[in-house]
């Protein structure tokens, strides 16, 4: 049986702690050996959206391989200069054993870093606070777009959602692919993102503007990135000419149709391969017409070829 730590300070994200939780909940309704407590500093936590935490107190001492899950706050200059935040991090310093394990999620990586434990380590937070996770690492080597990283028994992922990501991965390592994979489907998660993927995903890149005709065209690429889509079947498409969408996709996305469509099918590509598909099988689910041709454009927009990550 892995006994599972989540530790909460106060203000706490509250998706920080469900999200990861409830992913072992359900694995544990699956069949996994995981016992899951809650624990902190203080012995009521109000989280980012109000709700009050009753927790059970740091444990004096850990049992072997235990795991915590140290979760993220909503105010990090402010919530980890308080007495609770204080106290955990001297706890971890104190009681972290060779055998523990650690998984940090968002800001969660910032106490780790305060108590010392990211030394030497790669590892990643919040694409916002990857500066001030360098700082208080200095030692470490921080990974600026990660989804999550882990190096040796210390894991740290992106904010909120990737949260999720990081415990169908630790799932999948303590019991098994098969069970983690039942439990992606009972959550309705749509891919199950490694570590290798993009905080920033193309699919959600240059969506900020507020031109109605590029926001159809991205629509109509990003829900079918395998289809030839041409410049002047998306013009007609969106009612605009062929030139004025030329126009659009340089203003607002810096790149032409055809970069903008490789960008989402390498996204496409690299989903397939993360879970399992070879380079040739996932060519042909995203569209490019030969396994040569994926490695070709994945050299010019990821670098390296996508064997090799």
């Amino acid at each position: 049986m892995n006994e599972v730590f989540f530790i909460l300070t106060p203000h706490y994200l509250a998706l920080d702690h469900a999200g990861p939780a409830e992913a072992m909940r359900i694995a544990i309704d699956e069949g996994a050996r995981l016992r899951l407590h809650t624990v902190g500093p203080a012995a009521e936590c109000v989280s980012s959206l109000g709700l009050i935490s009753r927790v059970s107190p740091l444990p004096e001492k850990l049992p072997d391989q235990a795991l915590l899950v140290l979760v993220g706050t909503v105010d990090e200059d402010h919530d980890y200069s308080t007495a609770p935040a204080q106290q955990l991090v001297a706890w971890l310093a104190q009681n972290v054993r060779a055998d523990t394990r650690i998984a940090c999620i968002c800001s969660g990586a910032l106490l780790a870093a305060m108590a010392g434990l990211l030394n030497g380590r790669r590892c990643t937070t919040h694409h916002a606070l990857t500066g001030k996770l360098a700082a208080l690492a200095p030692a470490a080597r921080v990974e600026q777009d990660r989804i999550f990283v882990e190096d040796g028994p210390i894991a740290t992922s992106a904010g909120i959602t990737a949260g999720i990501d990081l415990a169908l991965w630790l799932i999948e390592q303590q019991a098994g692919a098969a069970l983690a994979a039942r439990v992606a489907r009972r959550m309705v998660v749509y891919a199950r993102r490694d570590g290798t993927a993009a905080q920033l995903s193309p699919f959600m890149a240059h969506r900020n503007h507020l031109n109605p005709a590029l926001h159809k065209a991205q629509d109509l690429i990003a829900a079918d990135p395998a289809q030839h889509w041409t410049l002047a079947s998306l013009a007609e498409r969106v009612h605009v000419s062929e030139r004025h969408l030329c126009r659009l996709f340089r203003t607002h996305t810096a790149s032409s149709v055809v970069a903008y469509r490789q960008a989402l099918q390498i996204e496409v590509a690299r989903d397939r391969i993360a879970r399992g598909a070879t380079v040739e099988t996932a060519a042909a689910a995203a569209g490019f017409g030969s396994a040569r041709t994926l490695r070709r454009v994945w050299k010019q927009i990821v670098g390296g070829t996508p064997a090799k990550r």
